[in-house]
């Protein structure tokens, strides 16, 4: 999967959010409200729900109306990496054929766990 993932990661670049600048505590109190919030923090994070939607694609991915599309873009893949494809040629439409069978399986999916 990891060939599908990069190859994703080839047309969509990454966002980070910006980290909050740490000041310098000058005095205890500001020190003692720091370690205070931290806690609080961490406990929001933990709270924050799991994301299902990779593995529901994933699942979606493997069923058997979407399996012959995914099987396909792999051999597409592995074709134009090996240099065996024609000049230019790219699997953009086979994954397209790909992520839109997995995404139209799991929109139902995903939006029933949402409710």
């Amino acid at each position: 999967m990891s060939g599908i993932g990069s190859f994703i990661s080839s047309f969509f670049s990454t966002t980070h959010a910006d980290a909050e600048e740490e000041k310098p505590a000058d005095t205890n109190e500001q020190a003692d409200a720091n370690a205070e919030e931290t806690p609080k923090e961490e406990e929001a994070e933990e709270e924050e729900p799991e994301d299902e939607h990779p593995k529901i694609r994933e699942e979606c991915q493997s069923s058997p109306s979407c399996a012959p599309l995914k099987h396909h873009f792999e051999k597409c893949e592995e074709k134009v990496r090996a240099g065996k494809g024609t000049k230019g040629e790219d699997c953009v439409e086979e994954m397209c054929s790909m992520m839109h069978c997995s995404e139209a399986c799991a929109a139902p999916k995903l939006f029933s766990k949402l409710r």
